[in-house]
């Protein structure tokens, strides 16, 4: 193990930077790979394009003999590009992504051939979908599920391969992905937010959620991560003890990027480019060799898919520039963690940013309307929100003075709390003349003023909003986006759903439709006050107003999943038809055993590391200390213990050690156990996460004091500041 440590360290100092060519203007290449609009010009008939336009604009199906010239022009395009093959690429409940490669290549009885892509291959296929995480939807035994192509989303060319984004369902239509529900919720969204869109313009006939994904990641080399069992396991360090110099010095922070990682950075951005991922933004973040990447804002749906793509992009660029990239939120202890940050908005197709102001005081009515809506539904289900960013890795990350605490509020900056304030003494009825004309010129129609000069923002805020967007701030870097934007767009759906009620039932009292708007403002903003918070998330005194205030503090995946399951949460999804009863339970239960495993492999890792691999080193140096107290005592007779007392010390220490490590190892494994034996999931997770999971930190403490102590020369595992500052 050490010899493997210092190979790595010898082959890492040995490479030099790959350089990279980028003569090619990014506007040049941009969706190159990508059959898009253009590419359908091109290639397909007036019909066929304007089918396609219909099914990615209003929805409309696919007539089958369309779909045939659909394939046709997409298999010859596909060609061009240098593919063989093509796949239904689709996002199944994994947290990764999954493809089935087949060739366009057919064969005939006389041994010719020929490249074949048909509508019916296209449109649908039948993956073996009996590994693939269901909770408990159907049983092994029923194999079959279904792709379907997903044409707002466009096919593009990646390597060889073309692939198709689709959706995947189980045989008798339960949503086994994140893309089925995410499409299901931004069509109840699109529809709300029209309805209420309209008080304030009737030429808008769709809405639009925009997201905009920010990417934080580690970059290490490939032979030193290849040379720790927990990094290519677990995606993070189970041991090893903070290099002296970490990140408090904030030099790393938006300083000079790497020459190697620059170089890769620039690779990365280029196959973006050619695949239609719009990047625009590369950092360096806080953390040594920690980084970050963003894109401009796109459509939902797409974004989610471009996220997704772009981390297994990431994963093949990073190969050729001998780095691993590691998204999981925590890979290295006492280092900042990485985080997924989700920018929300909403966009119509008359060009209005619904949570942007403008520049008449109906436009700002409208921009209130969307603001104080999205509050109210954050507050009224911060709970299952909560639930969608819980995950094993990212219990380590959040609360953790480097991430958003796991309590949800809302941050919306002094100036825009002094608005709602004012609204908030909006008369309850009728408003008189003096009384509207106050509200539109002196409340309503500064806030473009007020967002032009209220820049800060809240680092602390689970929920805040920076401007024209809401920015979700919790969610780990290792997720899929969609699961999050699915609850978000539900959430605020329902709430523009009962808003539009309520003003309607005022309207229909003969009350003007400004008044009832301002009116039903008023009581949302009191009713809604509790989930906002200004100050900073991570002290002692929030925790203990937050639960004053009634809010959730689920600081366990554990206890955080369960409301995914309540009758609140099957309410929301079911009204709006999101999804179903057995579609809530059947991912709840995957991901609270998805906790369990993910345990359950950490707790075998740090066994088999520190029994196998710390303990035997530690004593193999103490035998080289008892050596040299024998030594001594040779040489100076009694009179050794005073000479060799620092060497009797370490000796002890290091037995010490090896005893607490060895101690809760087994104590470890025992309640490891008791937890397998254990029937109910939730349970058994609870058990995992209460019973299991804290010997971790007791074997690490141990194993990294040893780190210390023993020679540097036979220590085993590959350390911090080997990883974390390589060039």
């Amino acid at each position: 193990m050490a010899t493997l440590r210092f190979n790595a360290l010898k082959e890492t100092l040995s490479r030099k930077p790959i350089p990279v060519e980028e003569n090619l203007r990014r506007s040049e290449i941009f969706g190159k790979n990508v059959f898009g609009e253009i590419a359908m010009r091109q290639h397909l008939t007036k019909d066929s394009y304007k089918s396609v336009m219909d099914a990615i604009q209003n929805g409309s199906k696919i007539d089958r003999d369309l779909a045939d010239h659909i394939s046709t022009g997409m298999k010859e395009w596909a060609i061009a590009k240098g593919a063989t093959h093509y796949t239904h690429w689709f996002q199944p409940l994994t947290g990764s992504t999954a493809e089935k490669h087949d060739a366009f290549f057919e064969t005939f009885g006389d041994g010719t051939a020929i490249e074949k892509f048909n509508g019916g291959q296209l449109v649908q296929q039948e993956p073996d979908a009996s590994s693939f995480p269901n909770g408990g939807i159907r049983n092994t035994f029923e194999a079959r599920g279904y792709t379907a192509w997903d044409p707002t989303s466009p096919a593009f060319v990646w390597g060889t391969t073309l692939c198709i984004p689709t959706i995947f369902v189980s045989y008798t239509g339960e949503a086994l992905d994140y893309k089925t529900p995410l499409l299901r919720s931004l069509s109840s969204l699109d529809k709300a937010a029209t309805d209420v869109a309209k008080y304030f313009d009737r030429k808008v006939t769709k809405v639009t959620a925009t997201l905009g994904w920010e990417q934080e990641y580690f970059l290490i080399d490939s032979a030193l991560a290849s040379s720790r069992h927990d990094i290519m396991m677990a995606g993070r360090t189970l041991l090893g003890h903070a290099p002296a110099k970490g990140q408090q010095l904030d030099d790393h922070y938006f300083g000079s990027i790497p020459a190697r990682v620059l170089n890769f950075m620039r690779d990365l951005e280029t196959e973006c480019m050619y695949l239609g991922i719009p990047v625009k933004t590369r950092h360096n973040e806080v953390a040594p060799n920690q980084f970050e990447l963003a894109p401009i804002f796109e459509e939902a749906n797409l974004a989610v898919d471009h996220n997704s793509l772009i981390m297994d992009v990431m994963d093949k660029v990073a190969d050729r520039h001998n780095f691993k990239v590691l998204f999981h939120e925590k890979p290295f202890a006492n280092v900042n963690g990485s985080g997924k940050h989700n920018n929300w908005s909403l966009a119509t197709d008359t060009g209005s940013n619904l949570l942007s102001p403008g520049k008449t005081p109906m436009k700002n009515l409208q921009f209130l309307t969307f603001f104080v809506n999205t509050i109210k539904a954050v507050c009224d289900n911060e709970e299952i929100l909560r639930a969608t960013i819980a995950s094993a890795s990212n219990d380590h990350r959040l609360g953790a003075n480097e991430a958003p605490p796991a309590i949800i509020s809302v941050f919306i900056g002094s100036q825009l709390t002094k608005v709602l304030d004012e609204l908030e003494k909006v008369t309850n009825g009728k408003l008189s003349p003096e009384e509207k004309t106050d509200l539109k010129l002196n409340v309503v129609g500064k806030i473009p003023e007020i967002l032009l000069d209220n820049t800060d923002r809240n680092r602390t805020s689970p929920f805040a909003f920076t401007g024209n967007k809401f920015e979700l701030r919790a969610v780990g870097s290792t997720a899929n986006c969609a699961d999050p934007m699915t609850t978000l767009n539900a959430m605020v759906a329902k709430q523009l759903i009962e808003f539009k009620a309520e003003v309607d039932a005022l309207i229909d009292k003969k009350m003007k439709k400004d008044d009832a708007i301002f009116n039903i403002l008023r009581e949302y903003i009191k009713s809604s006050k509790k989930i906002r918070f200004e100050g900073d998330g991570y002290g002692k005194a929030w925790e203990d107003e937050a639960a004053k205030r009634g809010l959730s503090n689920n600081k366990t995946t554990p206890t955080a999943l369960q409301p995914k399951i309540s009758q609140k949460a099957i309410d929301l999804y079911t009204s709006l038809q999101i999804m179903n009863e057995v579609e809530i339970k059947a991912r709840y239960e995957i991901e609270i055993e998805d906790y369990s495993k993910e345990i359950q492999i950490e707790g075998r890792l740090i066994g088999d590391i520190a029994r196998n691999h710390v303990i035997p080193t530690a004593i193999s140096y103490q035998n080289v200390l008892i050596k040299n107290v024998k030594g001594l005592k040779e040489i100076y007779g009694n009179s050794f213990k005073e000479i060799a007392k620092e060497q009797m010390s370490i000796i002890e220490a290091i037995s010490n050690h090896i005893e607490n490590i060895n101690k809760a190892t087994s104590q470890m494994i025992e309640a490891r156990k008791e937890a397998n034996a254990i029937e109910d999931a939730t349970k058994r997770a609870h058990a995992y996460c209460d019973e299991v999971k804290p010997f971790f930190d007791t074997i690490r403490y141990h194993c990294d004091k040893l780190e210390l102590m023993v020679d540097d020369e036979i220590w085993p595992l590959t350390k911090y500041r080997e990883m974390l500052f390589t060039k």
